[in-house]
């Protein structure tokens, strides 16, 4: 039995510790949000947050995040509560057909919350392992660093309101 939280919730699986956390969160825990893209890790579009840092749960086994806190996008935010770059995403119809998407978000999550502030070249690098088919890229880009100019300004204000 392996035992972690799951989008802030401690949920036990007894599937086999081997079998990657891609197919556990999909098939067990019938989040179907991440997707398989390559399987080899390669692709990004079964990103996830294990404690935090983006992790390719297609090459993860369950039994590395026993302990740990997994999130997916469906963690990340809701119809109801989107997370700032959901909201970003919708604002500049970023997706095409949306495969990779959530990928490339909690990708970018990933990257807002260990550099809040970061530069057109950090996004690419930081999202270079994300492949979109459709060259989403430049709205992608976009989107992140729009996100990161309004928490700086949200910042700001907070700042001159203390």
């Amino acid at each position: 039995m392996i035992e972690f939280r799951l989008n802030g919730e401690t949920v036990t699986t007894d599937d086999d510790p081997s079998t990657p956390l891609l197919w556990v969160i999909r098939d067990t825990f019938k989040l179907k949000g991440s997707k398989f893209g390559c399987g080899a890790g390669l692709c990004g579009a079964c990103t996830m947050h294990v404690d935090g840092e983006a992790n390719r749960t297609c090459v993860l086994p369950i039994s590395a995040v026993a302990g740990r806190n997994v999130t997916t996008i469906e963690g990340l935010g809701t119809p109801e509560n989107m997370h700032p770059l959901q909201q970003e995403w919708v604002a500049l119809s970023v997706p095409q057909c949306g495969y990779c998407q959530s990928g490339q978000i909690m990708s970018a999550a990933a990257l807002l919350e260990s550099n809040p502030n970061p530069t057109a070249d950090e996004v690419d690098a930081a999202m270079s392992g994300n492949i979109c088919r459709c060259g989403c890229y430049v709205r992608i880009k976009d989107a992140i660093l729009n996100v990161s100019a309004q928490k700086l300004a949200y910042n700001a204000i907070d700042e001159v309101k203390a």
